[in-house]
């Protein structure tokens, strides 16, 4: 399970309520809210403390069925996408945990969908007080994801590890490449201690310091560095290097390589195909730096590798450009 984890890690987190994730129904939550099931925090458990239906615990948990039948909530995605992994989290559940769950998923425009629903994971046996990291081979857009759980019992949280698949990019306007919305992710980095490099390419400017990406305090040789593959392969005309929030820890340089991989090529950091984009350049703190006339013209590319000197934290990054219409 700990190495399946490791292989969602270049996927985003699609159940996020700061994507406009919502669970919009379940049979029953008795015991614990639904909303709690996508919940960004870990779950945490606090010994004493009950509520007017008993013990109270951190994770969505129906009550003892004494009917035929089986749990299930409904999580409509804020941003559509494929799914690649799920981890089924029972953290703090014991003796009250689903023993059995499965996922199915659908597309609908409904908070609660009456359409046909598609099999995503089969029934799967679970463990209390446990990570179940279970990949799934699917590659269709869903909007809808339905958890069953058999036949009642807590779970804490659900995450979802995906990918946004945008819709194909029409005509030549400028567009950030790289934004979340328009498909893009990071895919690899060198460390993401205190911020994940998954926060560089969302929505709007950082709330905070633990709203971005930021590395470990580096002490020997090298550089920290993050490459993200663009949801559109275009050609980069101005970049935004956002560090808000950062005052005592920005990175005091940066640099910008890119390069253009076909479709199932393997991405690494040292590939001779990097070229500079953005020569390594001088940061300030809490600011939004652009960048224009000091980019390379090198044409369409599909991944850009940031590297950062020698550590530090980066908000926001955004790839203002043309989608490659080419082919």
């Amino acid at each position: 399970m700990t190495a399946v984890s490791e292989v969602f890690r270049e996927w985003i987190q699609l159940q996020q309520p700061r994507l406009g994730t919502r669970v919009t129904y379940a049979t029953d939550e008795f015991f614990g809210a639904r909303e709690r099931l996508i919940d960004p925090a870990a779950p945490v458990f606090i010994d004493d403390k009950y509520d007017e239906h008993g013990k109270w615990m951190d994770g969505w948990e129906t009550r003892r069925r004494r009917t035929a039948g089986h749990d299930h909530c409904i999580i409509r995605l804020g941003v559509p996408g494929v799914i690649h992994g799920v981890d089924i989290d029972t953290s703090f559940f014991t003796g009250n945990y689903a023993p059995e769950a499965s996922i199915d998923a659908c597309v609908s425009e409904d908070d609660v969908p009456d359409g046909e629903w598609v099999e995503l994971l089969a029934r799967t046996r679970l463990h209390g007080d446990a990570h179940h990291y279970l990949a799934i081979d699917d590659d269709s857009i869903w909007t809808h994801l339905r958890l069953n759980i058999y036949p009642d019992g807590g779970v804490a949280r659900l995450r979802v590890f995906g990918e946004v698949r945008p819709a194909p990019a029409a005509g030549s306007g400028v567009i950030d490449l790289v934004a979340l919305e328009n498909g893009g992710r990071a895919i690899a980095c060198s460390d993401e201690h205190y911020g994940s490099m998954h926060n560089l390419n969302l929505a709007g400017r950082g709330k905070n310091m633990g709203d971005g990406w930021e590395t470990a305090r580096r002490r020997g040789p090298g550089n920290d560095w993050v490459i993200l593959a663009l949801g559109h392969p275009g050609t980069i005309e101005r970049v935004e290097v956002d560090t808000a929030h950062f005052k005592g820890n920005y990175p005091d340089r940066v640099s910008l390589e890119a390069a253009l991989f076909a479709d199932g090529e393997a991405v690494s950091v040292d590939s001779k195909r990097w070229q500079t984009l953005l020569p390594e350049t001088k940061l300030e703190m809490d600011r939004q730096h652009q960048f224009a006339a000091e980019l390379a013209a090198i044409g369409p590319v599909s991944h850009v590798r940031m590297s950062i000197y020698p550590d530090g934290g980066v908000s926001r990054l955004r790839l203002f450009g043309r989608p490659n219409t080419a082919g």
